[in-house]
């Protein structure tokens, strides 16, 4: 059994409540729930790509051959460029080889000096010389020294026909005189004089080496 309610509206508004009841066996209907299913929009997959295959064509025979010419002519020039480098480097080898050369024989040559003179005459010792050796029988004049006198050490003069070994010959004016080898070192760069007055009659040396003569004049010291 359903009972029915039926709201009534009056004219002033108010509202009256009537239920009617009706005899009937069917249930009353329930509210069936609703589902919405979002379904998502799926992104169609994109195509493959598509490959384009390239056209390529083998060179013609024209152009084998140009190619042939040009790498000729670029393997010539590289084996001109070779061949001149090659010489260059060549060049300066012997260039360097022939300064070296020139160098080390530069470096060898010495230079020249004026010699310094064992020995020089005076324009008097020469005249007197001249007197003393003019003689059919050649002779000429060894100074030497000896280890005597005040100061230690005198000069001496011998006539000689010849030098001995190691001696040193010096001629001026035409005048040769030999030097003692061992008296060198002595009498190196001294003047020969010769002095006559009243009371010397003799040869006298001006000796850059002296140290020091005695109170005669025959001696002196190195």
């Amino acid at each position: 059994m359903i009972r029915r309610s039926t709201m009534l509206m009056d004219p002033a508004g108010s509202a009256s409540l009537t239920s009617s009841s009706s005899s009937s066996s069917r249930p009353a209907p329930q509210s069936t729930p609703q589902f919405k299913f979002i379904i998502p929009q799926m992104t169609p997959p994109k195509a493959p790509p598509k490959f384009k295959w390239s056209s390529h064509s083998l060179p013609s025979k024209e152009a084998w051959k140009r190619q042939a010419v040009l790498q000729k002519a670029k393997d010539a020039e590289m084996e001109k460029k070779r061949i001149e480098a090659q010489q260059l480097i060549k060049d300066a080898q012997t260039t360097t080889s022939s300064g070296a050369a020139a160098s080390t024989q530069k470096k060898k040559r010495r230079t020249l000096r004026p010699r310094k003179a064992v020995i020089s005459l005076s324009p008097k010792a020469i005249a007197h010389l001249k007197a003393l050796l003019d003689e059919p029988e050649p002779r000429m004049i060894r100074v030497s020294t000896r280890n005597r006198g005040c100061s230690g050490t005198t000069y001496d003069l011998q006539y000689v026909t010849k030098p001995e070994k190691f001696d040193e010959v010096v001629e001026q004016d035409g005048i040769k005189i030999v030097i003692d080898s061992r008296a060198l070192f002595s009498v190196v760069g001294s003047e020969m004089d010769w002095i006559d007055d009243k009371l010397n009659t003799k040869f006298v040396f001006k000796n850059p080496n002296s140290k020091g003569t005695c109170g005669c004049g025959e001696s002196f010291m190195v």
